[in-house]
């Protein structure tokens, strides 16, 4: 179906949401219908026939699931199983936007949203008239590449991450990578870049956690002629050096308060003063950071900051440890073999199945950067063009993840569920009331009903 023949429904409680999406489409479309209240749906689209419907992620509606938008969206598909459906989301409940992909949503948007950008995922949809994204689809045909690097990934939470990744990359968001070492953050970030509206603009990475704190300052905000012994010149800082594109900060979690106070100044003004100078420059960055902590432990105000986390953290992704995704390692052991084995001018080199199950057996615990050094290894030490399970040899300097960690971990999660599961029962479903006894944001609890799939 065209744009011109469409009539759309907007569901949202924000009125300036729906007073800018009528304006955006009131010239583009032959009917545009808007309604605040998420109650009235059900009378909406039994009365009329729409051809698609924009539906808010969350309502102040007296229906509190948690989650109100996979609610309205699965009243809309009992009523009319053919009606498209697009999630409005913002940023902090994009993990909820996409389970709604498997609920039978169409597509969604992140808000605050580019207009040509909303326009052409309306468009793509309305082709599709009524079709929804099935699971095989949405797990199909994604993954991030850089500059010939590629982080690859078959599994159902990598391609989760990837297409979150393509509807993240077009907007300014702040995006905080978490993950442990070696699982990919830094290709992660520098994909964001690529796909992102400043990809023609710089793009500048800093290990943080390197600098020491006499080089925190210079390195970062610049500095003038003679501001110390070794300023011979002036320099711009890596704020000033990323202006109109993307700075990655790596391994945030490692600078002290000291360092994370200067950091939030700069972010919260949008400009940064060199060292020796007074007056202050003017920056435009998108910031990406990353860190091997885990969340919790960042949110320990002794250690960091929670303003900064804010300000910093206005999505998370969560990058899996290999050990999470073993259903990837064929594919990873595969392509590094081909790229080891043109950089060594040896044969095209297949593995038996020992050593494929040899592989997945393994923990990793140096995640992927450990799986390529050990294919590297056997690539150059392989007797012929068939790689075997005595040829690989996992490196010794790891300490593999026990069984009893990961069962501790598990156990965790479970009691985590559980309490959640409890303190919502205890409360009748009010979600506001049962994040304040748990000492959580709404939005943290949404996204932990997300995870759990409550």
């Amino acid at each position: 179906m065209s744009l011109k023949k469409a009539r759309i429904l907007v569901i949202d409680d924000d009125s300036d949401v729906l007073t800018a999406v009528r304006l955006l489409l009131r010239p583009e479309v032959k009917e545009v219908v808007t309604e605040k209240n998420p109650e009235q749906l059900p009378t909406l689209i039994t009365s009329s026939e729409f051809d698609l419907v924009l539906l808010d992620m969350n309502f102040n509606a007296s229906i509190n699931t948690g989650n109100e938008g996979i609610y309205w969206l699965k009243r809309i598909k009992e009523i009319k199983p053919a009606t498209a459906v697009i999630m409005i989301t913002a940023y902090g409940d994009i993990d909820l936007a996409v389970r709604s992909l498997k609920e039978g949503a169409a597509d969604f948007v992140v808000k605050p949203w580019h207009n040509e950008k909303l326009l052409d995922t309306i468009t793509t949809v309305l082709k599709g008239a009524g079709t929804t994204k099935t699971n095989e689809q949405l797990h199909q045909g994604y993954q991030v590449g850089v500059a010939g690097n590629i982080m690859l990934g078959e599994s159902e939470i990598m391609q989760e991450i990837f297409y979150k990744l393509s509807k993240i990359a077009p907007t300014d968001a702040n995006i905080l990578i978490l993950g442990e070492n070696g699982t990919g953050k830094d290709l992660i970030a520098a994909a964001i870049h690529q796909q992102s509206l400043r990809a023609n603009g710089p793009y500048i990475k800093v290990d943080v956690g390197a600098l020491t704190e006499s080089l925190f300052e210079s390195e970062l905000f610049g500095h003038k002629k003679g501001a110390f012994t070794d300023a011979r010149d002036d320099r711009a800082g890596r704020f000033e050096t990323a202006h109109g594109g993307t700075l990655f900060l790596d391994e945030i979690g490692n600078i002290n308060l000291q360092q994370q106070a200067k950091l939030l100044t700069v972010l919260q003004n949008r400009q940064v003063t060199r060292l020796g100078a007074n007056q202050p420059i003017p920056i435009d960055i998108r910031l990406i950071c990353a860190t091997n902590l885990p969340l919790q432990e960042l949110a320990n105000e002794n250690k960091f900051r929670k303003d900064l986390i804010y300000r910093i953290n206005t999505v998370e992704i969560v990058v899996p440890p290999l050990r999470k995704r073993k259903q990837d390692i064929p594919l990873l052991a595969n392509h590094f073999a081909k790229m080891y084995a043109a950089k060594y001018f040896k044969p095209n080199t297949s593995f038996a199945s020992s050593a494929i199950e040899k592989l997945q057996q393994y923990s990793f615990p140096g995640n992927v950067r450990e799986l390529q050094y050990t294919i590297e290894r056997a690539i150059i030490m392989a007797e012929s063009d068939l790689i075997e399970a005595k040829d690989l040899l996992f490196s010794p300097l790891e300490n593999p993840v026990t069984d009893t960690e990961e069962l501790a971990e598990l156990k965790l999660s479970t009691m985590e569920k559980n309490t959640i599961m409890k303190v919502i029962d205890k409360h009748n479903g009010n979600i506001s009331r049962a994040a304040k006894e748990l000492g959580l944001t709404r939005t943290a609890l949404y996204r932990r009903l997300s995870k759990y799939e409550l």
